[in-house]
């Protein structure tokens, strides 16, 4: 990909990243008819920190390590190069430090210790390993796969980490998963025909299985041992939908998918049976569970609201609005606080209204 973008890679870029579904299609939202809807307007009840902070924001991860929240940012995707990754205070959201980045960050995993975390060039179909305590980028990797319609690199979306094993979900069709040993910092092998764009990506520690949504609305089930895909689940309705991020409770065998662009829910999947056991209604983007509080979070790109709902009844315990639109969550360690990324709208020529933020709720 050249260093800049023409107006025509300005266009390509902004709806690769609308392929990837770390900002959402913009179609009118359903009218719900369960009490989210009207359980979202609830008042602000707990303390909500915000931070302007730059240009293309998106994904989050905490490194207890360093005692520092990371933001991978893509910047502007108008004549500019390149990508930040952020480090901030994970209280006060202060800026500790910056990593600039040649090429543009956008989906981000970290190991256990937090002493590394990886972050997705999307564009550039690459993933980059970085020093957390340091933010240094320490090797890059291109993934390969050939390219799109347009000669552009084939993108790389969502990250998971499972031991020494990186999965890399690509946006193709159909699409498929790259499996990075993070030892030698090489391509392992490749999960192929896992269905139109992967998307999210998921392990169960309940079923020891990996689970990978994509936007021809299926869930494969992967066997981590094997790399082989053992099962393909579909809402069963014969509806359309366009998956994207998933969350579990492994002590009751739920799985939480939610569709942002064709069908506007949330999908609760028994894991043992592969069956809908639940749709909860309304635009729904980013998820998270959180076990310590039996909790369910959920960004509403459209609403422009962040919901809190109980994870046993669904019912919403709380919201919080903001002017621009929630996109990616992240759950501290300790289960008492909420991360969002909070993105601007995207204007014809590929630029945005302003700078995106970083908010902290805390759940206490």
């Amino acid at each position: 990909m050249k260093s800049f973008f023409s107006s025509r890679k300005a266009a390509v870029a902004a709806a690769v990243v609308a392929a990837l579904s770390l900002t959402a299609c913009q179609t009118p939202a359903k009218k719900a008819e369960t009490p989210v809807a009207a359980a979202a307007a609830k008042p602000v009840a707990q303390a909500v920190t915000l931070r302007v902070l730059g240009d293309g924001l998106y994904e989050l991860a905490y490194s207890p390590a360093a005692s520092a929240l990371y933001v991978a940012s893509a910047q502007s995707f108008k004549e500019v190069n390149g990508g930040i990754l952020y480090r901030l205070d994970p209280t006060t959201l202060a800026t500790k430090g910056e990593t600039h980045t040649d090429l543009k960050n956008f989906g981000m995993a970290i190991d256990e210790k937090g002493d590394t975390f990886y972050t997705t060039n999307s564009l550039d179909g690459s993933v980059s390993k970085v020093d957390a305590h340091s933010g240094k980028v320490l090797q890059r990797l291109a993934l390969g796969g050939g390219k799109d319609k347009d000669g552009d690199a084939i993108g790389a979306r969502e990250m998971l980490l499972h031991g020494n094993e990186l999965y890399v979900g690509r946006v193709a069709d159909p699409g498929f998963i790259n499996v990075i040993d993070t030892k030698t910092f090489k391509v392992k092998t490749t999960i192929k025909n896992a269905g139109k764009w992967v998307t999210g990506l998921i392990y169960s520690p309940l079923t020891e299985r990996i689970y990978a949504a994509n936007g021809g609305g299926e869930i494969l089930v992967i066997n981590p041992r094997s790399h082989k895909i053992e099962q393909r689940w579909t809402p069963g309705d014969g509806k359309e939908y366009l998956l994207l991020n998933m969350a579990e409770d492994p002590a009751t065998g739920r799985l939480f998918v939610t569709d942002d662009s064709k069908a506007k829910t949330t999908l609760v999947f028994d894991i043992h049976s592969g069956k809908v056991i639940k749709r909860i209604e309304g635009d729904a983007l980013g998820i998270k569970f959180n076990a310590r509080r039996n909790e369910i979070y959920i960004s509403q790109r459209e609403s422009k609201k962040v919901l809190q709902l109980d994870a046993t009844s669904y019912a919403v315990k709380n919201s919080w609005s903001f002017d621009t639109s929630p996109n990616s969550l992240l759950v501290s360690a300790d289960g008492e606080a909420l991360y969002v990324s909070l993105k601007q709208a995207f204007n014809e020529d590929s630029s945005t209204k302003g700078p995106d933020s970083v908010a902290r709720i805390a759940l206490k």
